[in-house]
């Protein structure tokens, strides 16, 4: 099976339409598929739903696809830092679905181990609470979440081998590894693309069985919150 693609366009190539559902990796900053982004951009597909730990700022990671407004929906644990997304949403034109952090990451794991739902404390007695199942167990209530199941998978990865087989650098293994997972289709773009059993198998953190098409490019190196002091 080939997985090796020479561009982002070329990954995407026959997957892409218009209200589809993507898991997005990243944290932050952080593990941003930046490439694939572009290209979905450069694509046109709008109406689009992303499950994504936060939306990027205005100028990078998801940001670029809520400024040319290709995005319907968000599936989200922080959205700050954005003000387009802050726009949209006050003014009703972005749907908003906020997720506990460590909610949305299980809701992505759990999709992606074929895990229809279940239960957690998370949300209980508040308003992510509201309409969802409860159910008590031992004493305690709990709330029903539902796995996430996506059109499509996209993801940053440090290293990869041949074979998709995925090394994450940091922070950027928080959310990559589970929004990997839960797509019926994952692309995952890289820095480096090394020969297969090249890797140790005890440091590979996403196995390759999960990875369909694979591309290798350069990348930002963007800072978050840049913060120094005087010489």
């Amino acid at each position: 099976m080939k997985k090796i693609y020479g561009s982002a366009t070329e990954a995407l190539d026959g997957l892409l339409f218009d209200g589809m559902f993507i898991a997005a990796g990243g944290f932050g900053l952080c593990g941003i598929p930046e490439l694939l982004l572009d290209a979905i951009k450069d694509a046109g597909t709008k109406d689009l739903t992303f499950a994504s730990n936060n939306a990027g700022v205005d100028d990078f990671g998801i940001g670029i696809l809520l400024q040319t407004r290709q995005v319907k929906k968000m599936i989200s644990s922080y959205v700050g830092e954005n003000a387009e997304f802050m726009r949209q949403y006050l003014s009703g034109e972005l749907e908003l679905e906020f997720n506990p952090q460590g909610t949305l990451a299980e809701r992505m794991r759990a999709g992606g181990c074929g895990i229809p739902g279940f239960y957690t404390k998370t949300g209980v007695g508040t308003v992510i609470a509201d309409g969802k199942e409860h159910k008590d167990f031992n004493g305690e209530t709990y709330i029903m979440e539902e796995g996430i199941f996506a059109d499509l998978s996209i993801v940053k990865a440090w290293k990869a081998d041949e074979t998709g087989n995925l090394v994450f650098r940091k922070t950027a293994r928080n959310f990559n590894p589970p929004a990997a997972m839960c797509g019926k289709v994952c692309i995952a773009e890289v820095e480096e693309i090394v020969p297969t059993g090249s890797l140790d198998p005890d440091h590979i953190h996403l196995p390759g069985i999960y990875v369909h098409r694979l591309i290798q490019g350069e990348h930002e190196k963007r800072i978050e919150q840049r913060t120094t002091r005087a010489a």
